[in-house]
C-alpha cells in the first residue's frame, strides 16, 4: 500500500484560530482510554479543557456510534478494513464532538441568568477572577435595563475549554496488512497525529511518555501546527515532561522541524495515574524550581533555533509567545493548588484522579465507582500490570484483575489480546506479541522452567510475568460498561494514590468548588502533604528495586541505586529549606514526615549497602 502523505493536508471542514483560555486555572488530564474519553463533551461548555486519549480508535468508533444514536445524527460504520481507518475514525470523531461542544455551547450561551441554567453554572464555577466579579457585580444591579446590557455583554465573553487530545509516543506499533509491513506512516502513532491533524479541532495535542523521533518529524508535515501570519498554530504541541533536560531536549528536536511547544506539562514521577516514570528520584518540588529559574532561557533558547527555521522555510514565525507552563500529579487541597500557582508560578494545574468519583465528568461504572468511593490504601497497588513494563497504578480490587488471578488459578493465564496496541515482545515470534497474552505468558514461563534459576528468583520472575494484565482492552471497560457498549467487559481502573483521601461520590460543581477552596471534599484526615505522599511513593518502589537488585534476572543496576538515593537526597535537603514556602503552618508535621522518610532510606541504602536475598513479595504489586 503507497504512502498518504500527498494527501495528508486535505481537510472539508474551515478550521479556525486556536481558541482563548477560559479563566479556569485547572485543566482535566488524560485518563486511561475510556474514562475521559468524551469529557469534553461534558465540561467544555463551561470553560473546562481536557484530554481525551487516541489510543484505542475501535473505542473510539463505538463513542461515535454511541453520540451519533443519542443526538440522531447520521453513522456510517468506518470499518477495521478501511484503507487509513484509525486516522478516519479519530478524525470523524474528534469532528463529532467539536460540533456538539458548539451546539452545547449555544445553548449555555441563550439560557437566561436564572439559578441552576448553564450559564449560571458557567460563571458561578468559574474561580475568584475578574470575569467572576463581572458577573457578581452584574447580579446586584437593579436596574433591569442594564442588568440585561450587562447580561448581553457576558454572554460574548463566554469561552469554551478545550478539546484537547493525547498520543502516548511509544505505543507506535508498525502496522502490517497479511505477512507485508505497511508504510510508517500508518504506525499507530502517526495515524493517530493525522486523525487529530485532519479535524476541524482549534486545540492542543499532548505528547506524553518520551521522545519519538518519526513522530515528531511527521508532525511538522502538517500546515495546522505551523504559525498562521503571525499567530499561533491553529494546534498546538504540549509536552508532557518530567524534568526541565526531557523539556529541553524535546523542545529542541520539535523546533529544528519548525514546531513550537506552547505548553510543557510537567507530572509527577509517581504520584499520578496510569504509568508512573519514576525518573531516577528526582522529585517534584525541585523539579518545579528549575522549571521556574530556567524558563526563560528555555523560552529564548527555542527560539532562535524555531526563528531561524522559519526564516529557511520563508515562513514568518509568530512573535515570541507566552509559553506555559502546569503540573499535575498528586494535588488534593486548594492549599496545595495555590502554592503551585503562586510560589512555583506555574500557569495552571492538571486534576485527574478525584475527578473519577465524579459521574458527571468521567466513565467510570457502577461497580467500580462504589469501589473507588470505598478505596484504601492497599486497594492501590503500584503494580507490574502494564505490558510495557513501566509501573503502573491500579484499583487492586477491580474485575480485571479478579479476572487475571481467575484464569492463573484455572491454570490459563494471560489474555485474549483483542486489540493488540501494547504488542512489543518478539523474543519468541516473528510479529510482535504482548506481554499480556495468552501466548507469551505460556512462552515465557516454559522458558523459566528450564532456566537455572532460584526457588525464590523464579517465583519472583514468574509473578513478573504473570502480572500483567490486557490494559489497552480493560481500560475502555469504564466507558463500554457504563454505556451498555459492552456490558460484560472486565473494567481496570488506573486510578493514582490521591483517590483514597476522596470518598464522596461528587458533581462537577462540587469538585471545582474543592478546587477553588470553595468546599472541601476531604475525607482522609491522615493524608499527607502532596510532596511528601510523593517522596514516600519513591521510598516504597525505592525498596522494592532494593528486594529486585538480590535477583540477577532483574538485572537492577547498583549505580542506578546510588543516583536514585542522591536525588532524593538532595530533594529532601530543598524540601528542609523551602519548608515555610511548601508546607505554611503546617511545616513541623511536613519537616517530621520528611526526616521520618530520610531515615528510612538511610536505612534501607546505607552507604556500605551489599545485596542481601530477600523473599518475594508475592502480590504483584510493586
Amino acid at each position: 500500500m503507497e504512502a498518504i502523505s500527498e494527501t495528508m493536508q486535505d481537510v472539508s471542514q474551515p478550521k479556525l484560530r486556536p481558541l482563548m483560555r477560559s479563566s479556569h486555572t485547572f485543566h482535566i488530564p488524560v485518563m486511561g482510554t475510556g474514562f475521559t474519553i468524551d469529557t469534553p463533551l461534558k465540561v467544555a461548555k463551561y470553560g473546562i479543557s481536557s484530554v481525551i486519549s487516541l489510543v484505542d480508535d475501535l473505542l473510539i468508533e463505538q463513542m461515535r456510534k454511541y453520540y451519533c444514536k443519542k443526538y440522531g445524527k447520521p453513522y456510517h460504520e468506518i470499518g477495521k478494513r478501511e484503507k487509513d481507518g484509525r486516522a478516519l475514525r479519530i478524525t470523524a470523531y474528534l469532528n463529532l464532538l467539536k460540533e456538539l461542544v458548539e451546539s452545547e455551547l449555544q445553548k449555555l450561551k441563550t439560557s437566561a441568568f436564572e439559578p441552576e441554567s448553564e450559564i449560571t453554572r458557567y460563571f458561578e464555577m468559574l474561580p475568584e477572577c475578574a470575569l467572576k466579579q463581572k458577573y457578581l457585580n452584574m447580579l446586584s444591579i437593579s436596574d433591569l435595563e442594564m442588568k440585561l446590557k450587562i447580561q448581553e455583554e457576558l454572554r460574548t465573553l463566554v469561552v469554551p475549554g478545550s478539546i484537547d487530545v493525547n498520543i502516548m509516543t511509544k505505543l507506535d506499533r508498525n502496522a502490517i496488512h497479511g505477512e507485508e509491513p505497511l508504510a510508517q506512516e500508518f504506525s499507530d502513532a502517526l495515524s493517530a497525529l493525522r486523525g487529530y491533524a485532519k479535524s476541524s479541532l482549534s486545540s492542543s495535542i499532548v505528547f506524553s511518555a518520551g521522545m519519538n523521533q518519526r513522530l515528531y518529524s511527521y508532525a511538522a508535515q502538517f500546515n495546522d501546527f505551523m504559525p498562521q501570519d503571525q499567530e499561533l498554530p491553529i494546534k498546538t504541541i504540549i509536552l508532557k515532561v518530567s524534568d526541565f533536560r526531557s523539556a529541553e531536549i524535546q523542545g529542541k528536536f520539535l523546533a529544528k522541524r519548525g514546531l513550537w511547544v506552547s505548553e510543557y506539562r510537567i507530572e509527577s514521577g509517581v504520584n499520578c495515574g496510569g504509568h508512573a516514570f519514576a525518573n531516577k528520584g528526582f522529585l517534584l518540588g525541585p523539579i518545579l524550581e528549575e522549571f521556574k529559574r530556567k524558563k526563560e532561557e528555555l523560552v529564548r533558547n527555542l527560539y532562535q533555533i524555531y526563528a531561524k527555521v522559519m526564516s529557511l522555510k520563508g515562513l514568518k514565525s509568530f512573535f515570541v509567545p507566552k509559553v506555559i507552563v502546569t503540573v499535575q500529579g498528586g494535588i488534593g487541597t486548594a492549599e496545595e493548588d495555590q502554592i503551585l500557582l503562586d510560589y512555583f508560578q506555574v500557569n495552571g494545574t492538571g486534576w485527574g484522579t478525584p475527578f473519577l468519583l465524579v459521574p458527571e465528568v468521567t466513565n467510570v461504572d457502577e461497580e467500580h465507582l462504589k469501589l473507588l468511593s470505598q478505596a484504601k490504601e492497599q486497594d492501590v497497588c503500584l503494580s507490574d500490570s502494564s505490558p510495557l513494563n513501566v509501573p503502573f497504578w491500579i484499583l487492586n480490587n477491580s474485575k480485571s484483575e479478579k479476572a487475571r488471578k481467575e484464569r492463573i488459578h484455572e491454570g490459563k493465564p494471560g489474555s485474549a489480546c483483542a486489540k493488540g496496541f501494547l504488542v512489543s515482545n518478539t523474543e519468541f515470534t516473528k510479529n510482535p506479541i504482548c506481554h499480556a497474552s495468552h501466548a507469551y505468558q505460556k512462552l515465557k514461563l516454559g522458558q523459566l522452567e528450564k532456566a537455572n534459576l532460584s526457588p525464590d528468583e523464579n517465583t519472583a520472575m514468574s509473578e513478573h510475568v504473570l502480572a500483567k494484565s490486557c490494559i489497552c482492552h480493560d481500560l475502555a471497560g469504564g466507558a463500554t460498561v457504563k454505556y451498555g457498549i459492552d456490558p460484560e467487559a472486565t473494567t481496570t481502573v488506573c486510578c493514582g494514590p490521591n483517590i483514597v483521601n476522596f470518598s464522596k461520590i461528587a458533581s462537577l460543581k462540587e469538585m471545582v468548588s474543592h478546587i477553588y477552596g470553595r468546599c472541601s471534599l476531604m475525607t482522609n484526615p491522615h493524608r499527607k502533604n502532596m510532596f511528601i505522599e510523593e517522596l514516600r511513593i519513591y521510598v516504597d518502589y525505592f525498596k522494592n528495586e532494593i528486594k529486585k537488585s538480590s535477583f540477577p534476572v532483574f538485572a537492577v543496576n547498583q549505580k542506578v541505586l546510588q543516583e536514585f538515593k542522591k536525588n532524593m537526597m538532595e530533594g529532601i535537603v530543598y524540601y528542609r529549606e523551602m519548608a515555610k514556602d511548601l508546607a505554611k503552618e503546617k511545616q513541623n508535621q511536613f519537616l517530621q514526615d520528611l526526616e521520618a522518610l530520610r531515615a528510612e532510606i538511610e536505612i534501607l541504602y546505607p552507604e556500605n549497602f551489599t545485596r542481601v536475598p530477600v523473599p518475594a513479595r508475592g502480590t504483584g504489586c510493586l
